[in-house]
């Protein structure tokens, strides 16, 4: 697992670049505000239901979430997974909002 911060993420974004962006927030969360990745629950990394997904396994795969916690508690669960690259936002959407705002 690596870490990237939510400058470097928002500039890979602007660039256009093609990321695979997953927020394990709960749905009512990634309702407030999203950063417009597949909405993939912490729940369901931990119950290992992820077959939405198995096909990016050797691809990098950005994991945020409220804080960073839980998002680097599903980067582990992937990388037991076997998937290849996982990066996890430092900061989660509180840091993006921090900088960015909504």
């Amino acid at each position: 697992m690596k870490n990237i911060t939510v400058d470097e993420l928002k500039e890979r974004i602007d660039r256009g670049e093609k990321i695979n962006l997953i927020d394990c927030r709960e749905p009512h969360e990634y309702e407030e505000a999203n950063l417009g990745g597949r909405l993939i629950p912490l729940g369901k990394f931990q119950t290992m239901q992820l077959d939405e997904i198995e096909d990016l396994k050797d691809e990098e795969v950005i994991v945020h979430c409220r804080s960073g916690k839980r998002s680097m508690m599903a980067c582990q669960i992937l990388d037991q997974m076997g998937f290849s690259d996982t990066t996890n936002v430092e900061g989660g959407i509180l840091a993006w909002q921090e900088k960015f705002g909504k």
